[in-house]
């Protein structure tokens, strides 16, 4: 498509010239004859309605040019490239709507890419959670038919019934956790982040794993300054240092011990919890926190590998991080850091 300038360039000089006639008439008025000014005024007149008609055919020429190469942008659009002519560095009214058109394509292109995000995340978890329900249902399933159809002593009778609470038990703890998932992937949890003491919050992480850590001999360490304060969600943080303890009481061996050491640095506050426990392989540190990621060693104590995925989850979204240091045999260290 032509600049303006360009395209009226030949229509300029049409006009130009009927009024420089009609210029050099005013002026030489006086000392020209009717005969002479008649002929001129006549063709200036008829060369400015022609200039006048050429300009109007032009006008139509070119809204049809500006509206056919705006609809091949559009089909280039549509077609998923861009438009072959697209110069965005020409002031041009065809390069104004063009970057407009590329800006509406672009958000239209990340709204969408986050839709099939989306949808991709809820079929993954439908069938994460299908994975995990359909074990724990099978094993009450099978339960209830020998409880219905078999004669039982009542030792066996109330042995299968604890297996059956069990199950339950673990069926409400993963659809709980599932669910706490699900929030968190999905967005639609609120937190709430204010200054408050991180002792506060990390007692209360501790309060809730005391008991099966005192069942095991297991000792628990805080080094915390009761003035070290940090901007968090009390709630949600407390929950991710539970899960990282419930970890740590869960591989800790009877008698060992557990510490949380908390240092305030210049831009974050680092919270360090080590164990005595089994430790991690290198080449599972990652692994850890992926979501249902379970080794072999620890298959046989109960869990369904979330915790330490919604621990990461949650400390992410206020813009923290975790890391982990271990040593197979020997013990584990989760180090948690919080912008101060």
């Amino acid at each position: 498509m032509k600049s303006l300038n360009t395209a009226y360039l030949p229509f300029q000089l049409i006009f130009l010239i009927p009024g420089a006639a009609l210029t050099l008439c005013g002026v030489l008025f006086d000392f020209l004859s009717p005969a002479v000014i008649r002929p001129c005024l006549m063709l200036s007149g008829a060369a400015v309605f022609l200039c006048a008609l050429f300009l109007r055919e032009a006008a139509k020429r070119r809204q049809a040019d500006f509206a056919n190469d705006v609809c091949e942008t559009i089909d280039a659009l549509m077609e998923g490239h861009k438009p072959e002519n697209y110069r965005p560095y020409e002031e041009t009214d065809l390069s104004k709507v063009q970057s407009r058109l590329l800006v509406y394509y672009n958000r239209m292109l990340e709204a969408k890419q986050e839709s099939e995000h989306d949808r991709q995340l809820i079929q993954e978890l439908v069938s994460d959670i299908s994975h995990q329900v359909k074990t724990p249902m099978a094993n009450i399933r099978m339960f209830t038919g020998i409880l219905k159809d078999h004669p039982l002593t009542d030792e066996k009778r109330e042995e299968f019934l604890g297996t059956m609470a069990a199950q339950v038990n673990k069926l409400d703890f993963l659809l709980s956790s599932l669910i706490k998932m699900s929030r968190l992937e999905t967005g639609t949890f609120i937190l709430h982040m204010e200054d408050r003491p991180l002792y506060d919050t990390i007692a209360q992480a501790v309060g809730t794993v005391f008991t099966k850590a005192a069942q095991k001999n297991i000792r628990i360490d805080v080094d915390c300054e009761s003035t070290v304060t940090v901007r968090h969600d009390t709630k949600w943080t407390a929950e991710a240092f539970e899960n990282i303890l419930d970890n740590a009481v869960k591989y800790t061996p009877a008698g060992g011990k557990i510490s949380i050491c908390v240092r305030p640095w210049l831009f974050y506050t680092r919270i360090d919890i080590a164990d005595t426990g089994i430790g991690i392989a290198v080449a599972h540190y990652h692994d850890v926190f992926r979501r249902f990621y379970r080794t072999q060693e620890t298959a046989a104590e109960e869990g369904v590998g979330l915790g330490l995925y919604l621990a990461r989850s949650i400390i992410t979204r206020q813009k923290g991080y975790i890391s982990v240091k271990s040593e197979v045999g020997k013990g584990s260290t989760f180090s948690v850091f919080l912008l101060s």
